[in-house]
Parts: C-alpha cells; sequence; structure tokens
C-alpha cells in the first residue's frame, strides 16, 4: 500500500513517541485518550525527516512566501530544517528567520535573526503545535514592528479540532477568525483515526474513546 505523507506521517509520530494512545489528562483538565509530545523528536534524523513533512504541506497547500519565521524557541528549528527540505527536496530556495526574545540593541541588531524582513514581504509562521494561538498573537506584533508583511498562512504539525475552553471554535479557527490568518497541518486529529480504522497504525481499541472524545469536544 502505497502512503501518502500525511499516514507516512502519522507512522513517524508513532514510531517516534511523539503521538500515543491511552488515558491522559491534559493541561486544560480534559481526560484524552491520545497524547501528542512534540518534545521526543529530539535527534538529526528526526528533524531531518520533520522538516521533509512541513516542506510537504506547503508544496501540497501551495502556500506561497518567501520566508519562513519561527516563533522562539520551538519554531527555531522547525523553520531551519523546513527551509533546508524545500531546498532540498522541492529545489524551492526560501529565506528563514526567527525572533529574538529581547531586541538586541549592538552588532546586526534587531527583533530578527536570519533573513531581515521587507516591507510587502510573503512570510509563512512554522510551529509544532496551535493550542492557544498564543505564539500567533506574540508574533504578529513583532512582525509589524520589524515590516509591513504579509502572513501567507501559519504551518503546524496537528490540528487537534477541538474547541477552546471558552469557545465552539478550534485555536485555527479563532486564528483565521481573529486574524484572517490560515492555519494548515500536516494531519487532523479526523486523519489520525483514518489512519487507525485503515490499519497504517494500531490503535483500534482506542478507537470509540477517540470518537467519543471528539463528539464531546471537536470543532
Amino acid at each position: 500500500m502505497q502512503l501518502n505523507y500525511k499516514q507516512r506521517f502519522i507512522k513517524f509520530m508513532v514510531e517516534n513517541g511523539v503521538l500515543t494512545f491511552g488515558e491522559f489528562t491534559l493541561k486544560s483538565g480534559r481526560k484524552a485518550p491520545y497524547f501528542i509530545n512534540t518534545g521526543n523528536y529530539k535527534t538529526g534524523a528526526q528533524l531531518a525527516r520533520l522538516g521533509e513533512y512541513y516542506a510537504e504541506c506547503i508544496i501540497d497547500n501551495n502556500i506561497e512566501g518567501e520566508t519562513l519565521v519561527g516563533p522562539a524557541y520551538k519554531g527555531i528549528p522547525l523553520a531551519v530544517t523546513t527551509a533546508v527540505a524545500l531546498w532540498d527536496k522541492h529545489h524551492k530556495d526560501m529565506g528563514y528567520c526567527f525572533d529574538r526574545k529581547e531586541v538586541k540593541d549592538h552588532g546586526e541588531g534587531g527583533l530578527f535573526v536570519g533573513k531581515q524582513l521587507k516591507d510587502g514581504e510573503k512570510v509563512i509562521l512554522v510551529e509544532d503545535v496551535m493550542t492557544s494561538g498564543k505564539a500567533l498573537r506574540e508574533m504578529l506584533p513583532k512582525l509589524a514592528q520589524a515590516a509591513k508583511v504579509e502572513v501567507a498562512g501559519m504551518v503546524i504539525s496537528v490540528d487537534r479540532q477541538e474547541k477552546a475552553l471558552n469557545s465552539d471554535l478550534s485555536a485555527v479557527q479563532e486564528a483565521y477568525k481573529e486574524f484572517g490568518i490560515k492555519v494548515y497541518s500536516i494531519v487532523t486529529m479526523q486523519d489520525i483515526i483514518s489512519a487507525i480504522e485503515e490499519g497504517i497504525i494500531e490503535g483500534r481499541e482506542y478507537l470509540d474513546k477517540m470518537k467519543e472524545y471528539r463528539s464531546v469536544y471537536g470543532a
């Protein structure tokens, strides 16, 4: 069976202990039958493959941009590895940069390290997951301070498709409603459920609980 990049990514997450199944109490207090821990990406081999999946998502969705922006700190290696993969696998050369936590007032100075942003430039934000949209809210004023850029989109690894604590919208849906920014994910929670149903990954014993969780908290 020839797997598409979304299915390959789901297998990749499971194989590397990033996606696990069981019973987990989330920070929100919700009890979920699955858990995503992107902190388990910690080797060069993992990072190289991760960049390839981000690059495929950008190409698959025809997201046009000139520079990848990685919000510090988790977004920094993601921006770098995605830029490398875009060139290596798709011959698409893009700039990349990431924000400083504090403005540097000496040397080259500025808020960003890497590509210096210019007015009219199209940027693509890359982040691991979106729980509350905090990283996006913090990044937009920094981008505006650097230059009048256009945010072509944001790419994350997994869209949980889950309601926020105080809204019927997911963090991804709220980002579009509040800022008009489309968030693209390599996979969604529905993709993961489908991968179990199709036997791409194990976990059939958790299907009912996952569907029940989606029926209660899904957005």
